[in-house]
């Protein structure tokens, strides 16, 4: 038996609930593999981030990139992606269930969200990876990001 081919689709702000559940299970992810900040993933909220998304949106240039399986109707990845007032360009939160996963499914979301980027001709494009979280830097060095620098924060309780 064949997996169905995975539907892809995109939407703006309007669409942003689609991503709760797998916006959970990312934030889960981080928290499994945070060393210092975990309190900082146990803590946070769908309804957090959803806000944080609500003002990008406001701001400027917003999508969501989806993956769904035609079999279950169940939404199984996604790739949000803005642009700032000052013209960068941002992939802001990336995940596919594991079951999903090296079936390409992240490939075809994160190039989907590039070329929108690229058409909205940004001046640079960058991708945040959360402490513990290396593991996908061969993953985003397909697309021709590379560590640039690195940020260090104090941790305050």
């Amino acid at each position: 038996m064949t997996q169905d081919p995975i539907e892809y689709t995109s939407t703006d702000i309007t669409g942003v609930e689609h991503i709760r559940p797998l916006w959970e299970m990312l934030n889960f992810h981080h928290h499994a593999r945070a060393r210092a900040f975990r309190n900082v993933y146990s803590s946070w909220t769908f309804d957090d981030r959803k806000d944080y998304f609500l003002h990008l949106a406001a701001a400027g240039p917003f999508r969501i990139d989806l993956a769904s399986d035609p079999a279950t109707g169940r939404y199984v990845g996604y790739c949000v992606s803005s642009i700032s007032p000052e013209g960068a360009g941002e992939i802001e939160s990336v995940f596919v269930i594991p079951a999903f996963r090296s079936l390409g499914t992240g490939t075809v979301l994160m190039e989907n969200a590039l070329a929108w980027l690229s058409a909205q001709n940004p001046v640079r494009i960058r991708v945040s990876v959360a402490d513990g979280n290396e593991e996908v830097f061969l993953f985003y060095e397909k697309f021709g990001f590379f560590p640039r620098m690195t940020v260090l924060e104090q941790k305050r309780e």
